[in-house]
């Protein structure tokens, strides 16, 4: 997909091009992007023992922040180009399946509606071996510029 600014095309950043650029909390926690593009996202997170709860679990928090940071920057990098928008989350109900002690956790996030001023995606969470660990049902508010009146303009 092509995105545009002011009439010229541009690509979506690689998610090479992103992980040089992620900050604060997604950095901190070792988010990896793998694959990024406005109807899916893959992302990584490698298991420390930072992310750990005292049972010795991932923290339920790491999968809420992955799905958020996932939906949010696929979001919001293509409203953004395409008419100046943000993205921010509304939304994240996560149900954890199998307790994760290491490993990565695999992302997989897949857009399921694109509106106006909300977009859903589902967000799956796996082990090194396959098995779904986690779900996410994740919803992104579409703000419109701070210039621009939230009925659209």
């Amino acid at each position: 997909m092509r995105l545009g600014y002011r009439g010229v095309p541009m690509a979506i950043p690689t998610a090479e091009q992103l992980n040089d650029v992620l900050l604060g909390f997604d950095r901190l926690y070792g988010l990896r992007l793998v694959e990024v593009s406005e109807h899916e996202v893959r992302a990584e997170v490698e298991v420390r023992d930072e992310l750990r709860q005292p049972a010795g679990l991932v923290h339920g928090g790491v999968y809420a922040s992955m799905a958020e940071a996932m939906a949010s920057l696929a979001t919001g990098i293509t409203v953004f180009a395409a008419t100046g928008s943000t993205a921010v989350g509304l939304s994240n109900s996560t149900s954890f399946l199998r307790p994760m002690t290491s490993d990565v956790i695999h992302g997989h996030a897949v857009r399921l509606h694109r509106g106006r001023t909300t977009w859903v995606w589902d967000v799956r969470f796996s082990d090194d071996a396959g098995r779904l660990c986690a779900i996410t049902r994740m919803t992104i508010a579409v703000r419109p510029p701070a210039s621009q009146p939230a009925g659209g303009g």
